[in-house]
């Protein structure tokens, strides 16, 4: 396939987080992600950058294990990203779907905040 053309706001999934991919950059993936429920909390083995495409998003994020809880809500368009290391996770508020880039199977879950 030369090109490829994806509709962010009308990927579906039948499960929360479930991804389409969009584009493979070797050992980086981009993927759009569908979801009605939160993510749990994670750090990356590597930057993430998490682009909200359709609906609302609240992002939380903490440097490391004793730091404050922060956070922010995002809307369609906003763009949040997090450096290797950062505890985070996600929370739709209803529908959402994000575009996602990171290094594949970067994901390792951690207890709560």
């Amino acid at each position: 396939m030369t090109a490829r053309v994806l509709r962010g706001p009308a990927v579906t999934a039948s499960r929360p987080w479930g991804a389409v991919p969009a584009a493979d950059f070797g050992d980086i993936a981009a993927s759009i992600h569908w979801t009605d429920a939160a993510y749990p909390w994670h750090v990356n083995d590597g930057a993430e950058l998490f682009v909200v495409l359709d609906g609302q998003v609240l992002m939380q994020w903490r440097a490391h294990d004793r730091a404050p809880v922060e956070d922010t809500l995002l809307h369609a368009g906003d763009v949040w990203s997090g450096r290797d290391g950062v505890v985070h996770r996600a929370i739709p508020q209803g529908e959402a779907r994000v575009l996602v880039v990171e290094r594949r199977e970067a994901d390792v879950l951690v207890d709560g905040a």
